[in-house]
């Protein structure tokens, strides 16, 4: 059975790492500022990996495969009626993004970084609306 205080909590982390994204962040430094980029940067990845551990959870709890990669994690909720196909893919692409942030660090296009700070932060809200769309209301129990 898939933990809806847990995900709520994820969820949560997600919805406030965008929310810090837009207050505190200054794209225009993330070129010439170590600092702005790194908080960026991390910001970004421990936003993506909460993301991958909802996904993570509600694949797992509802026996819904075996995914072979993490961008599979959204093709399996996909299938199972979790999310459409464009969130999936836009997620998946955040994956992968994540994973040059986390292993390939030399090799991060600030571009890159600058188009999902300004164009892709509202795949993680709707990652976070859907999912928490399809959870029990606690106040139900």
């Amino acid at each position: 059975m898939t933990d809806p205080e847990l995900l709520s909590k994820k969820l949560a982390f997600i919805e406030t790492c965008v929310a810090e994204l837009r207050r505190l962040a200054d794209p225009d430094a993330i070129g010439t500022d170590l600092r702005e980029r790194r908080f960026v940067e991390h910001t970004l990845q421990i936003a993506i990996q909460a993301a991958l551990d909802v996904a993570s959870h509600i694949v797992s709890d509802e026996r819904l495969g075996e995914p072979s990669t993490n961008r599979e994690l959204f093709d399996l909720l996909t299938r199972s009626g979790w999310l459409n196909t464009e969130s999936a893919g836009n997620l998946g692409n955040m994956v992968g993004f994540r994973n040059i942030l986390v292993h390939g660090y030399s090799d991060v296009d600030i571009a890159v970084v600058r188009d999902v700070l300004d164009n892709h932060l509202d795949d993680l809200l709707e990652f976070a609306a859907v999912i928490r769309g399809r959870l029990p209301d606690p106040s139900s129990e």
